[in-house]
This record gives C-alpha cells, sequence and structure tokens, in this order.
C-alpha cells in the first residue's frame, strides 16, 4: 500500500516544453575544431601510456621533439610551440636540466639569451621514445590508404593556411 501511494505522489516527468535549454551550447558535430583536438587528445592519451614505460613524460617528450625539430631554442621559444606559459616550462625544463637531458648554452651574440640543448642522455631517452611513438602512430593510422594520409594531411594544411599558419614554419622565430 506504501509504495501504491509513493507512486501516485510522484510528479509526472517534464514535458519536452518545461525543460530549460543547456547554458552552454555548441553544435560540436560539426566543428572540424572539436574532431582534431578529440583526436589530439586521444592519439596524446595512447603515447603518454607507451612513453610511461620509457621514464618520460609526454610533456618532456614534446620538449625533445621540438628540438629535434628546430635545433636549439631559447626557453621562450620553446614555452610558444609547446603553446604554455613560460612559468610551467621552467619546472619541466628544471628536471631535464637536473636529470642530464638537457644543457643551457648562451648565445654567442647575446650571452644573456639561453638555448636549450639537448644531451647525449637525452638522445639515448629520444630513440627509445621513437619507438613507443611509432608504435601509435601505426595503431592511430591503421586501415588508412598512404593516398588518405595524405589528403587528411593535405586537409590540416588547408585549415592551418586558412586561419592563418599556412606557412606552420615552427621553427623560426617570431
Amino acid at each position: 500500500m506504501i509504495a501504491l501511494s509513493r507512486a501516485f505522489c510522484r510528479r509526472p516527468p517534464p514535458l519536452p516544453s518545461q525543460i530549460a535549454a543547456p547554458v552552454l551550447q555548441f553544435d560540436f558535430e560539426k566543428s572540424p575544431g572539436s574532431w582534431i583536438s578529440l583526436t589530439y587528445q586521444t592519439i596524446r592519451r595512447a603515447l603518454d601510456s607507451e612513453l610511461k614505460h620509457q621514464d618520460i613524460t609526454f610533456r618532456q617528450w614534446e620538449v625533445l621533439a621540438w628540438l629535434a625539430m628546430c635545433g636549439d631554442l631559447s626557453p621562450g621559444m620553446l614555452a610558444d610551440r609547446l603553446n604554455v606559459e613560460a612559468p610551467t616550462l621552467t619546472g619541466i625544463i628544471n628536471r631535464m636540466e637536473r636529470d642530464g637531458w638537457l644543457e643551457k648554452t648562451s648565445r654567442e651574440d647575446d650571452l644573456r639569451c639561453k638555448k636549450l640543448h639537448p644531451t647525449e642522455k637525452a638522445e639515448a631517452i629520444w630513440l627509445s621514445s621513437l619507438e613507443c611513438c611509432l608504435r601509435v602512430r601505426s595503431r592511430a593510422t591503421a586501415g588508412f590508404s598512404e593516398e588518405e594520409l595524405a589528403l587528411l594531411k593535405s586537409f590540416c594544411e588547408r585549415i592551418r593556411t586558412n586561419l592563418g599558419d599556412g606557412g606552420c614554419r615552427p621553427c623560426e622565430e617570431k
């Protein structure tokens, strides 16, 4: 009897017209930015999982990747490429320097300006981390033809061009 009276006391579910619209709305299904961001996050998580076995974090790997692409960079240039604030990067650089992965050197034309240079120890870590990258790349691109991958690359380049970063010259100073 009690269960029956509780059933009668419940309010009926609201009608669709009575439900307030969510405050935060966006058409994510049609957003290339969302697609790319979600894909990047998935790749990053997969790579981070692989890199843990090599005793290197994803951020440390990113530092080495930019140095591999561009050669020696100043901490400020590196922070810009990683899209992080300089203080955030300082802790990462300090740990990598403490662990013997990086050296700071002064530029010849301006002794106040420091450049980061990977050490031989970093080279060994980099080589082992590349195996992780290749495994993740293989998983991520499984089932894609070479033509599809070339098309994907061209689409990404076109988006960067449309947004004003078409040259995507990551190693040049601004």
